[in-house]
């Protein structure tokens, strides 16, 4: 049993306690407790774990004010909604010993809702329902709409960022890389304006570009791995049933490495959605150069305006090799020198 806290209490004491000017200013602290209440919350992350269809227009709003101020190029992605799931089904597929470097070059065939009408034992498949594309009047998906903030605030910006008029006229593994590496900046940066710097979204945001530097440099390592190992195995150097053994094997150690990434990412898988060739290759053209992109950002000490000026500046470029040697000049640069345009 308890015993009563009260038991010695003074009854002279309680009558002080219990004295008007006493209970005046309990209420009054009461009441300031109360309005300081909401601003508490934010200060602790007290945001929303996924925009839902009431509050994503919101989000698109604030991203594209942003964008304004940062020079993307407008767009109507995402000005109107959509009750499908998905924009569309896709099904990449390649052979069991092709390992393609960008998903452009990957065979491609429309998909539903039910999956791919292709065969796992002829071909490396991944099925991926798009929620979103950055065609420039891309609607916004169900899926997207209640993905969680993190993921909103990201794809938004990078699918934008593929209207950049500097990609035009490059491979898709420098547009994927760079609209990564612009979109989780250009999220970090509507998260700290809209819920603050200690709320949860921002502090998740703020870690994904090194988060996802550190997948793109396990992808591309096992990337290299497995095309060699196919490279041997059309030469005859080793045998199909070997080469199958070795393939299985580097793609469990692809999941062992991606998987111990830690914190966690919030925006986007730290594997490969699917682990085989064609999952692998969809990856690859994300991370290719990407952590050449993150060593400017990093010389430009983490800001998000001169990084994407920096980026742009490099992707001005006539053709692939150009565009490569204006990033990798620019990475060795302290951000403070200027830079050529690139044409």
């Amino acid at each position: 049993m308890v015993k009563a806290r009260n038991k010695n209490f003074s009854p002279i004491l309680l009558r002080r306690l219990l004295s008007p000017s006493v209970r005046r200013s309990v209420l009054c602290l009461l009441f300031v407790a109360i309005l300081l209440l909401p601003s508490v919350l934010a200060s602790a992350g007290a945001t929303p774990q996924n925009p839902g269809s009431d509050n994503s227009q919101d989000l698109v709003t604030a991203v594209k004010r942003l964008e304004r101020k940062l020079g993307f190029r407008r767009t109507k992605n995402f000005k109107k909604q959509t009750t499908e799931s998905a924009v569309s089904y896709r099904c990449y597929f390649t052979g069991k010993f092709e390992l393609p470097d960008s998903y452009e070059k990957l065979q491609l065939i429309a998909g539903t809702e039910a999956g791919c009408p292709l065969d796992p034992h002829n071909y490396d498949v991944f099925f991926y329902p798009l929620e979103a594309v950055g065609n420039g009047k891309s609607l916004l998906s169900a899926s997207l709409a209640h993905e969680s903030v993190e993921r909103f605030l990201v794809v938004v910006p990078h699918e934008d960022f593929h209207s950049s008029k500097e990609l035009k006229n490059l491979p898709a593994e420098f547009g994927e890389a760079s609209a990564t590496l612009a979109g989780f900046l250009t999220g970090a940066e509507v998260a700290r304006e809209k819920f603050g710097v200690n709320s949860q979204v921002y502090i998740n945001l703020q870690r994904e570009p090194e988060i996802f530097d550190r997948k793109a440099e396990i992808v591309n390592r096992s990337f290299a791995r497995l095309r060699q190992l196919y490279i041997n195995f059309h030469a005859g150097r080793i045998s199909e049933s070997d080469a199958l053994a070795q393939k299985q094997q580097d793609f469990d150690d692809l999941k062992q490495e991606c998987t111990a990434i830690t914190p966690e990412s919030t925006s986007f898988n730290r594997c490969p959605a699917v682990l085989n060739n064609a999952g692998l290759a969809f990856d690859e053209t994300y991370t290719k150069y990407y952590p050449l992109m993150y060593q400017i950002y990093l010389s430009r000490e983490r800001a998000l305006k001169p990084t994407l000026d920096a980026l742009q500046s490099a992707l001005s470029a006539n053709s692939k090799d150009e565009a490569l040697d204006n990033l990798r000049k620019l990475a060795r640069s302290d951000g403070n020198q200027p830079q050529s345009t690139g044409k």
